[in-house]
């Protein structure tokens, strides 16, 4: 059973205190690059792996989509996400993403955000991904930059000019990472980008899209506080369509 660190109060409460968390999609950097890549959502059937507080979901509805399976770890999150939902378009369940035996092939569309990089086996995971997908359709997830997860000890540095930067370290030494973040000791999981890859096309996807994201200038005339995130990606964003 992985960690399930978003139940444990104080991680929960440090969680719904981030301004993703409150303002929701509107509030995530990336959203827009991410809403970019999603093919037509009307009459889709979605499989939402990691949904947190729903937000996606709900997005997808309103944008016509037909239903919206989400499924996430936690019970808090899904019991958050249940009191801000009000259609029954949405299904919450509970569940873990390194099981999906039970997942047939109905889905149009596989979103996960942020989630992957929690997950050990991240091949078995897009094999089952694969297998839930009907033909055609499409894959789009986030995840944290393997530049980002690569470093034992991550954290941005100053040299001796004063240059902030992010150091680089361990980068092909794939596997646990335990940070903290929120609180102390959440593990996740660092892998390339080439295991990234290489596992979507053993596993019968067709890349369409990478895109390490960045601050555009708008972005940094609006949010002067992500002026570092131009010295290394955070988020890795795929689309992939089934073969």
């Amino acid at each position: 059973m992985p960690q399930n660190i978003y139940d444990q109060p104080d991680f929960f409460e440090g969680y719904s205190q981030l301004a993703r968390s409150k303002g929701g999609l509107d509030e995530a950097p990336e959203w827009p690059t991410v809403r970019s890549l999603l093919p037509d959502l009307a009459d889709a059937r979605i499989l939402d792996l990691g949904c947190g507080f729903g937000a996606f979901d709900r997005w997808a509805v309103a944008q016509g989509a037909n239903h919206v399976l989400a499924v996430d770890l936690s019970e808090k999150m899904l019991a958050r996400a249940k009191a801000l939902t009000t259609t029954d378009r949405i299904r919450y369940v509970r569940g873990d993403l390194a099981q999906l035996e039970e997942y047939t092939a109905d889905f149009d569309l596989i979103y996960s955000a942020l989630a992957l990089h929690y997950v050990a086996d991240v091949a078995q995971l897009f094999i089952d991904m694969r297998r839930c997908l009907r033909g055609g359709g499409s894959l789009v997830v986030t995840i944290e930059h393997p530049i980002y997860t690569a470093p034992v000890n991550p954290g941005w540095k100053t040299n001796a000019d004063g240059e902030t930067y992010w150091p680089l370290s361990d980068y092909f030494q794939e596997g646990k990472r335990v940070t903290n973040w929120i609180a102390e000791g959440v593990v996740k999981y660092h892998r390339s980008i080439s295991t990234y890859i290489g596992a979507m096309l053993e596993a019968g996807f067709v890349i369409r899209s990478l895109v390490e994201w960045v601050p555009t200038a708008a972005d940094l005339s609006a949010h002067p506080e992500w002026a570092n995130e131009v010295h290394r990606p955070m988020f890795l964003i795929l689309r992939a369509d089934a073969a």
